[in-house]
């Protein structure tokens, strides 16, 4: 996407700053990056589920001009602040947000060339994880890429205290939520067709979780 500024960017800044601030997109965005040079198609539409605050898009969107960028949320605030940190940022690459529940499977998009979701499969029903699967599995094409990234259990892989104390404090929250087990993901990203082609350590104890829809090439 080149040109002038879309559209939906134009008109007087809001009275009231939108933009919300998730301290951990500054200490992840440069290690995700770093990973997704390598993950993301060289050109094409790159949806991002659960887009939070906007920060992380915008950053990506910087960094791989030559993409566009779709972000989504299901929060209405979240969409205001997403818009109001393109604006600020004048990207021309990004698209307007648009509400999306991961758990349902109407979804607004009908192709995606690549899909990420950073930090919210724990933050969020198994049901949404399911359902970003099953979308995942609609809107990419062969080989496309599914990104997750965040805190998640390994079987024979010793869970750090910080992560242990952060999974009882999710579910003190809501019992709907939690750290999940990379197995129990895998396997229910195979039930869509996908496999998962790497398993990445990032800072902080987070893992990125790299899933390729279709068998992977020899």
């Amino acid at each position: 996407m080149t040109g002038e500024p879309q559209p939906w960017l134009a008109g007087e800044a809001p009275q009231q700053d939108e933009r919300r601030h998730a301290p951990a997109t500054l200490r992840n965005r440069e290690a995700i990056a770093q990973i997704l040079a390598d993950v993301l198609p060289a050109q094409g539409t790159v949806l991002e589920v659960a887009s939070g605050s906007g920060e992380h898009v915008v950053h990506f969107a910087g960094a791989f001009p030559g993409l566009d960028w779709q972000p989504s949320d299901p929060d209405p605030a979240a969409l205001r602040s997403i818009a109001a940190w393109v604006a600020e940022a004048h990207l021309v690459n990004v698209v307007p947000p648009v509400m999306l529940d991961a758990a349902s499977d109407d979804w607004p998009i009908a192709l995606a060339d690549a899909i990420l979701c950073i930090n919210m499969v724990h933050i969020s029903p198994w049901t949404a994880t399911l359902g970003l699967l099953r979308g995942a599995a609609r809107l990419l094409p062969p080989g496309g890429p599914l990104y997750l990234y965040g805190p998640y259990l390994q079987s024979g892989v010793e869970t750090a205290p910080s992560n242990l104390a952060f999974d009882q404090s999710l579910r003190s929250r809501d019992a709907n939520w939690g750290l999940r087990d990379v197995a129990d993901v895998e396997a229910a990203a195979l039930e869509q067709g996908f496999s998962l082609e790497r398993t990445i350590a990032m800072p902080a104890n987070n893992l990125s979780l790299i899933f390729r829809n279709g068998p992977l090439r020899p």
